[in-house]
């Protein structure tokens, strides 16, 4: 990776997933938040960030953007958070 991520970037599967992970990861255990489960703070991490990538690459949002985030979150919210159990029981053999 040659550069940050950009806003285009985080619209995409790839770089929602990895932003997530990074960002769920970084942030769970701080306070107020570590009570939450982490499935649901990955969820509302992919769901903010796809919102607001959302908003700064396409401007106004319409309710059915809003529809595909809320469903796109779970999705990238899943696999960020998979991707860190299998990443976790690979660095456990």
């Amino acid at each position: 990776m040659e550069q940050f991520y950009t806003w285009s970037e985080l619209v995409t599967y790839g770089g929602a997933t990895m932003a997530v992970l990074i960002i769920t990861e970084f942030t769970k255990d701080l306070p107020g938040i570590r009570r939450l489960p982490t499935r649901l703070w990955a969820y509302l991490v992919a769901l903010t960030l796809l919102v607001l990538a959302t908003v700064f690459t396409g401007g106004p949002v319409r309710a059915e953007d809003v529809l595909l985030c809320l469903i796109n979150g779970v999705i990238v919210a899943m696999a960020a958070v998979g991707t860190f159990h299998a990443v976790q029981e690979s660095a456990d053999e």
